[in-house]
């Protein structure tokens, strides 16, 4: 790991309004170093995957600071920022969210297409195969198992080989053992292309794949110190 690739400074984000008005993340510093895997984990409504979102670039802050792969996404303006997060950041959802008349080469290749990216179709076809869906290439969603439809979602993430890849309980939707081969797969290719990896999930032993944690507790990252005053008190 060489140098930071993501420096979040002061962040602050409140969602919703009246009375649904909810204070999510609250004045974070987080520094992630490049080509780190880091876990962020946390009880339900504590704010990890409004955390992940921001460090996406899908949720903008109220106030504070997002520096990614040199770049301060909180000063560019929608255009520029889809495009910098088409470019330099994956995102793999618990929902796949394939677009479902798209055979699998489609729902790699369109983005690319989209992001004017040559070759596009040659590109998705490589990432498929590298996934293990060589023989998927032309199956629409529907026709694809649990399993399937994730490969092609980490195939659509990694084919502009971003810098950062974002992984939002990506083995949520799926029984154990295909999890554990997603996961397999994740952790893979983020070692193959010494990615930053930043993983959300509520699976203790996912998490502990990671070579850092961070946990969020209220909209706030527990320090440690508080973290191991508590599994003391709980032994």
């Amino acid at each position: 790991m060489t140098g930071t690739i993501i420096d979040l400074r002061n962040a602050d984000l409140t969602l919703g309004e009246g009375a649904a008005r909810v204070h999510v993340l609250k004045k974070i510093d987080l520094t992630i170093g490049q080509g780190e895997a880091v876990g962020i984990v946390g009880p339900s409504g504590s704010g990890k995957s409004t955390l992940l979102m921001v460090l996406a670039g899908l949720e903008r802050l109220d106030s504070g600071t997002l520096t990614v792969d040199g770049t301060a996404l909180h000063d560019l303006g929608e255009d520029r920022l889809a495009a910098f997060r088409g470019r330099r950041i994956g995102i793999v959802f618990q929902s796949f969210h394939l677009i479902p008349n798209m055979t699998a080469l489609e729902n790699v290749a369109v983005p690319l297409e989209l992001a004017n990216h040559p070759d596009a179709f040659a590109l998705a076809e490589r990432e498929l195969k590298a996934v293990g869906l060589g023989e998927r290439l032309h199956h629409y969603p529907g026709q694809l198992s649990g399993g399937e439809q994730q490969r092609v979602a980490v195939a659509r993430a990694l084919a502009p080989n971003p810098a950062v890849l974002i992984a939002d309980e990506p083995t949520g939707n799926l029984d154990s053992e295909t999890g554990r081969r997603i996961a397999d797969l994740l952790f893979q290719k983020q070692a193959e292309r010494k990615m930053t990896l930043l993983l959300v999930t509520h699976d203790p032993s996912l998490a502990a794949r990671c070579g850092r944690q961070v946990v969020m507790r209220s909209g706030r990252i527990d320090v440690p110190e508080r973290l191991a005053a508590e599994l003391e008190l709980q032994a």
